[in-house]
């Protein structure tokens, strides 16, 4: 998440040049505590080129939130976060919670890890699983520690070079203002030795740790390595447009490799996700490269810069919005890692967050929004960025604000029998459309008939009930989740979704 600071600055440089059958069912009305009916993809979950699969190679896209507690003893646990919010996101079709795990609550001191900590954000997958919810485990970081008001790594792991930590600007100009947290990023990314081991050799081992600890978890989505990494006191040429900074990104695929290397030895399966430099967030390009791990991803971030500046600008968002996704698509064409946006928002503006998620959807890429709650974040552009308001409090009336939740509870296909081409969600209609090929996204074949696609249909949407037309498939089940198998021979499906009612047709 990119604080006011560099979406300021970042605005300036990004704006330079240069820069079948028919069926129709009734989805009865019902209250949204009686829709959940998600379930866990099948695991191992893994990919097939930028598609995210499960174990019968379906396609995954996801649809849900971040929960990260920032501040001692960093659980989601301590927020008051449980079962009625996971039902509350799960009712409303968020499949997947990107949840933080920190280096500094994880390692209080060299070697030494606290696995009490770890039995916690265990506990918050494991309930979390029980909704039907993956967990993707964030390493989460946000200006390296709080001496540099930020969080993340333990104290022992900061190597300074004894500068001041001043000026201090906040987040997130401190990483572009203060000498000392760039000399921190900058030791840590060149591996500077710590109590006699490098800094990355630290932090891959407690990496390993947290992998060897949810090893064959059936309820995590993967790992996401390292969140908006900075590369200190260059941080300024990363921001080139059209350009971005190749030679530092080759430095952060060593490091990942490194950290990749690292888990296998205790986890053979797992998806690793990787992050480019904090500049991707805003449009710069990125030369990551490949681990060489047939199981990687490539996890990014989407903050229009325009939208820190003023709402006035929001028109010059969209193509800023393209410039993500395309890079990311680059990224993946070139390292055949699965896509997942793990990070937009920031607002509780629902324009912007409608926006990003109907680009997401055009892009055909799952998707994580920041964030579930404020949570006392003190590394946030905006106390008012959360879904719900207080974590401690059930999600219910006022402690929910209802246009984010409308803009982000709408139906998107969670489980796909094949490779999909297009879907979408029209919130001016209320309707939505799912094309799909019954090929498998790894090119091995196509599904047999009759095997199931998944849709999260929320009754936000559709209060009064819902119709489908499909075709080249039937309708086995409808409520939260709309099941769709496909009709012999069939070799695209194609899904309508809309306000309505009454069943007709058959394969």
């Amino acid at each position: 998440m990119l604080g006011p600071a560099v979406t300021l600055a970042a605005a300036a440089v990004i704006a330079a040049p240069n820069a079948g059958a028919a069926v129709s069912v009734s989805g009865p009305a019902q209250p949204a505590a009686a829709q959940s009916a998600a379930v866990l993809p099948a695991a191992p979950i893994g990919h097939a080129g930028r598609w995210i699969t499960d174990a019968t190679g379906k396609v995954v896209l996801v649809s849900g939130v971040n929960m990260v507690n920032k501040l001692t003893p960093y659980t989601p646990a301590a927020d008051g976060f449980g079962s009625a919010d996971a039902a509350f996101l799960a009712d409303n079709g968020l499949d997947a919670v990107r949840l933080g795990v920190l280096w500094e609550a994880l390692e209080p001191e060299p070697g030494v890890f606290n696995d009490s900590y770890l039995a916690s954000i265990k506990s918050t997958v494991d309930m979390l699983g029980s909704h039907g919810i993956v967990s993707l485990l964030d390493f989460h970081q946000d200006m390296y520690n709080e001496e540099f008001q930020g969080e993340g790594a333990p104290a022992w792991a900061i190597d300074d070079d004894d500068l001041p930590a001043f000026p201090q600007t906040g987040f997130s100009g401190n990483d572009f203002f203060m000498p000392a947290l760039q000399a921190a990023y900058d030791n840590f990314f060149a591996n500077t030795a710590v109590d006699g081991e490098g800094l990355q050799d630290w932090y891959a081992g407690a990496v390993r740790h947290v992998a060897a600890y949810f090893d064959d978890d059936a309820s995590v989505l993967g790992y996401d390595l390292f969140n908006e990494p900075s590369p200190g006191s260059a941080v300024l040429t990363c921001f080139t447009p059209a350009v971005g900074c190749p030679s530092l990104d080759a430095e952060l695929t060593s490091f990942y490799t490194k950290v990749d290397a690292s888990v296998r030895q205790v986890n053979t399966s797992a998806l690793l996700f990787g992050e480019p430099w904090l500049s991707f967030d805003i449009g710069a390009p990125s030369s990551l490269g490949s681990t060489g791990d047939p199981e990687q991803g490539f996890s990014f971030h989407d903050y229009c810069p325009f939208d820190a500046v003023s709402t006035e600008l929001d028109f010059a968002c969209p193509a800023d919005n393209d410039a993500v996704f395309g890079n990311a698509d680059a990224v993946s064409a070139h390292t055949g890692d699965a896509l997942l946006l793990t990070e937009f928002g920031a607002t509780n503006d629902a324009s912007v967050l409608g926006n990003v998620v109907a680009e997401s959807a055009q892009a055909k890429v799952g998707w994580m929004m920041w964030a579930f709650c404020d949570c006392g974040d003190p590394t946030t552009s905006s106390s008012t960025e959360g879904l719900v308001n207080d974590a401690a409090d059930p999600p219910t009336g006022s402690n929910v604000n209802t246009a984010m939740l409308d803009a982000l509870a709408v139906p998107h296909p969670e489980l796909v029998a094949g490779t999909p081409r297009s879907y979408g969600y029209d919130p001016s209609t209320s309707v939505f459309t799912l094309s799909y090929a019954t090929l498998r996204a790894d090119g091995t074949g196509t599904f047999p008939a009759g095997s199931q696609t998944s849709i999260s249909v929320p009754a936000v949407q559709y209060p009064d009930g819902y119709a489908v037309d499909v075709s080249g498939g039937t309708v086995v089940s409808a409520s939260g989740v709309l099941d769709i198998a496909s009709c012999p021979g069939a070799s695209t499906v194609t899904v309508t979704v809309q306000p309505g009612s009454g069943t007709t047709g058959s394969c």
